[in-house]
């Protein structure tokens, strides 16, 4: 059975939001991030990175949530959950699901951990990353609003629901205390009223107990 090893409210919620989606079933594995569950042993022969989610899939372990979503999309592709191989719609996909990940993802974890790219106990450069992160960041949502706009679709790449959609509702979910969340953007914020209104994404939310409210 597929296993999920997850953290409330982690990167593991685009993942478990597709893994409904596929209606395929699967073993939740909390991993207890405040008392150091993903720095323990047993936890870093999954990721040696110590980061969350991992998926275990058989006898195949794998980490990086973008990577994850495409193997499930892939291994399931009756679900039509990513574009054909060879066209310019899958091209799109990819470009997408690793601009995500790659662009926008990494601003978000500066703003949630700034206290990384600063010596310890430099207050005043943290608050400053953690302000610079977040001004970097609205730009990006525009980014992602101008998608929207152009392709006159309900989802991300236009009329068919992908695999990058949970991925982006998962990272415009982290901007809902920022002063310009993605839910301030008109198209984002009727994007986002429509992924809530997926059961997937509804069971996954709440399988997480994640507090309202989700945006």
């Amino acid at each position: 059975m597929i296993q999920l090893h997850y953290n409330p409210g982690s990167a593991n919620l685009a993942p478990h939001i597709l893994l409904h989606e596929l209606a395929l079933p699967f073993e939740p594995v909390p991993v207890d991030r405040e008392h150091g569950g993903h720095k323990s042993a047993a936890y870093l022969k999954l990721n040696p990175n110590g980061l969350i989610p991992v998926l275990r899939d058989g006898d195949l372990v794998l980490y990086e949530t973008a990577a994850i979503l495409l193997h499930l999309a892939d291994s399931h592709p009756r679900a039509g959950l990513a574009p054909a191989l060879a066209t310019p719609e899958r091209a799109h996909f990819y470009k997408w699901l690793i601009w995500l990940t790659n662009t926008l993802q990494p601003l978000l974890i500066a703003y949630f951990y700034p206290d990384r790219w600063v010596t310890e106990g430099n207050a005043a450069g943290a608050a400053e990353v953690k302000a610079r992160a977040e001004a970097r960041i609205a730009p990006l949502l525009d980014q992602l609003e101008a998608q929207l706009a152009a392709q006159g679709g309900p989802w991300l790449l236009g009329a068919d629901y992908s695999a990058a959609d949970p991925m982006a509702f998962m990272l415009c979910r982290w901007t809902r205390g920022f002063a310009r969340p993605a839910r301030s953007l008109p198209r984002l914020q009727a994007y986002l009223q429509r992924m809530l209104k997926r059961p997937a994404v509804l069971q996954a939310l709440q399988a997480e107990r994640l507090p309202q409210p989700w945006i």
